[in-house]
């Protein structure tokens, strides 16, 4: 095969007929991350919230007609710089299909994305212990913003 030959990712908006594939890659992610226990949603509250209410967006990857990841992303705002960005809530890559250009293909799009949208800026978070995707986000020239921590609050909490 030349080398011209070779598939290459193709990436896309997702759209509503994705809704279920979405979510077997998001319980994927979750097995990869050693948090399965921590899916509590399903594919009827994605769909809602990706196509009615709008909230967030997803980016499907596809290798050779296969689907292969996914990145759900967000508006986000930085008070500080007073821009627009987007922020990256998953970039997920299924292990078959990894060291293909995929992760790099997802990030592109985004960057375009963000660009053709006006945004100035795409951030997202990484778990320690996800070493690879660590080195990856390095590679591609990503810094470390080592004066942060992300936090979260749910449920009763909000008013406790």
């Amino acid at each position: 095969m030349n080398p011209g030959d070779r598939p290459k990712p193709q990436i896309r908006l997702a759209t509503r007929d994705d809704v279920p594939v979405l979510f077997d890659l998001i319980s994927a992610l979750a097995e990869y991350e050693q948090s399965s226990n921590q899916v509590i949603g399903c594919a009827t509250d994605l769909e809602k919230h990706l196509f009615d209410r709008c909230y967030a967006e997803a980016l499907i990857a596809q290798w050779d007609g296969k689907t292969a990841g996914f990145a759900l992303f967000f508006p986000s705002y930085s008070t500080f710089r007073t821009q627009p960005g987007l922020h990256l809530e998953n970039l997920f890559v299924l292990l078959q299909f990894r060291r293909k250009g995929i992760g790099r293909a997802l990030l592109q799009s985004l960057g375009e994305i963000a660009l053709e949208r006006g945004y100035e800026h795409l951030e997202w978070a990484a778990l320690d212990l996800n070493q690879s995707a660590i080195a990856f986000y390095e590679s591609i020239g990503a810094q470390t913003l080592s004066n942060c921590r992300l936090y979260r609050i749910a449920g009763s909490a909000f008013t406790d």
